[in-house]
């Protein structure tokens, strides 16, 4: 399996909404702490190696960039 760069995610402004929240009121160091805990669990929920070294790989291209 291979990463994918169409869009997948079901009602990404949702996610988007909930993610914001996540993160409203914690400090900087706890913000990042929270986010390698959320890359961890999505990691484990994709599971396959090679997937996981696509996205890393398509990660760091997306360095710099802004959405």
């Amino acid at each position: 399996m291979t990463a994918r760069s169409d869009l997948h995610i079901q009602a990404p402004d949702d996610f988007y909404e909930q993610l914001v929240a996540a993160h409203s009121g914690l400090a900087p160091e706890q913000s990042e702490a929270f986010n390698a805990r959320l890359v961890l669990c999505l990691a484990n929920q994709i599971g396959a190696a090679e997937t996981l070294r696509a996205c890393l790989a398509m990660a760091a291209l997306g360095e710099g960039e802004q959405a």
